[in-house]
């Protein structure tokens, strides 16, 4: 199979992104991922994929909390610097649930925690039960297709919206 073949097929997959957050030697660090699904409703559990060569891999472990971000059009160049393209003098707009960064101003923040790690070729798949749920002010989505960002024309339905602090 060719590689780059398959990834092009891949990339005509549309999906959102996410950032995942976590604790690295004790400061916040994060890694853009496009990676995630929901598995389960009962009991709440989500599915990020990390490359084998991530450093995610080697803070987060079983039983150990990480934050997914899904991020607004409007956060794009934190997807950039979160996926390796850092923007000088970007602010960080970290806020904390208990001891797990998050981002402030995505759509969504969940905290998981690990319950499982599977390899998976040159990936680990984390499974994580979600702990925390916030759902934050509603923006359209950054979506990614075809190797590039792009823009959604539709709005999601009533939802409750509150800011990244409310109730924490």
């Amino acid at each position: 199979m060719d590689p780059k073949l398959l990834r092009t097929v891949m990339g005509q997959f549309a999906t959102g992104v996410t950032v995942v957050t976590f604790v690295a030697d004790g400061e916040p660090a994060g890694m853009t991922a496009n990676a995630f699904m929901s598995v389960s409703l009962e009991p709440p559990l989500i599915l990020i994929s990390v490359r084998n060569a991530s450093r995610f891999n080697q803070w987060v472990k079983e039983g150990v909390c990480y934050g997914v971000n899904f991020l607004a059009e409007t956060q794009r160049p934190l997807s950039a610097h979160f996926g390796g393209r850092p923007e000088e003098g970007l602010a960080l707009p970290y806020c904390f649930h208990e001891q797990t960064p998050l981002l402030e101003g995505s759509l969504v923040q969940l905290v998981a925690r690990t319950v499982d790690v599977h390899p998976a070729g040159d990936h680990l798949l984390y499974i994580g039960e979600v702990e925390h749920l916030h759902i934050g002010e509603q923006r359209k989505p950054l979506l990614f297709y075809s190797g590039r960002y792009h823009q959604v024309h539709a709005r999601s339905p009533g939802v409750e919206w509150s800011g990244c602090r409310d109730g924490w």
